[in-house]
């Protein structure tokens, strides 16, 4: 399925690092999924699995930042898929891109190379906006992207618990007004949570939540310091520009 070249742009992330084609219009990558790749707590070695990937940001980010990681890039639409495995050959990352829908059974994963206790880290940025609140796209990619069903999350948490090993780690953003939903979708098979809250400032409400989970964990929850994108005056966190540039990971990223 090839786009016109005039349909997508060609846009650097990780201060140059990480150049990424993808969609003019519709669905595209920025700060959450580099916030979400920052968060990810991969060593070299592991097994990630980056579900819903989009054109591969999140996941290439990771790749970019850990090195040496088997990574596993899964997304329903075939032309950001094929996007996906451009990304990663352009990048010189070794990625299998895998075209499935995320609530799919688990013998469609494993046909697919994603067996049950397979992974050591699944990360995902799933589609959060309420309905009931939210007016939907008329772009039906970036509807599908951005829109929860009512079993969105708890499928896509199911998927994660079915992947990963004992004691894998989890990753994930949501809408920080959802946080009952994410930990009572935790509730089974996972423990350990650490929750790092994303304001756009000082004076302003939360507006995303970043969540790590171990599989097996028995660790009490843990409620990180704030993350702010911008200072008291609306000048862009320092730390936030250095994370934008590649140069560092946030707390949810260690081993």
């Amino acid at each position: 399925m090839n786009r016109p070249s005039s349909a997508v742009t060609e846009d650097g992330f990780l201060g140059g690092q990480l150049t990424l084609r993808q969609p003019r219009a519709g669905h595209r990558a920025g700060h959450d999924a580099i916030l979400l790749a920052a968060a990810t707590p991969a060593r070299p070695g592991d097994r990630v699995v980056d579900l819903g990937a989009g054109v591969g940001a999140a996941g290439l980010a990771v790749a970019r930042r850990v090195g040496d990681v088997d990574l596993a890039l899964v997304e329903v639409d075939a032309g950001l898929a094929e996007l996906a495995r451009n990304n990663a050959g352009v990048n010189a990352i070794m990625a299998d891109v895998i075209v499935l829908d995320v609530e799919a059974g688990a013998a469609a994963f494993a046909d697919a190379g994603l067996a049950p206790d397979s992974a050591d880290v699944v990360m995902m940025n799933p589609p959060f906006n309420d309905p009931s609140r939210h007016r939907a796209s008329p772009d039906s990619v970036r509807q599908r992207a951005h829109v929860a069903t009512a079993t969105t999350l708890e499928g896509w948490v199911h998927v994660a618990r079915r992947l990963l090993k004992s004691n894998g780690r989890l990753v994930m953003i949501w809408r920080a007004d959802g946080i009952a939903e994410v930990l009572r979708a935790l509730e089974r098979g996972f423990g350990s949570v650490e929750i790092l809250p994303v304001h756009a400032d000082a004076a302003a409400s939360a507006i995303r939540i970043l969540v790590r989970a171990t599989k097996g964990g028995r660790a009490p929850t843990r409620l990180h310091a704030a993350l702010l994108l911008n200072d008291e005056s609306g000048v862009p966190n320092k730390w936030v520009q250095e994370i934008m540039a590649g140069k560092g990971g946030l707390p949810l990223a260690r081993p």
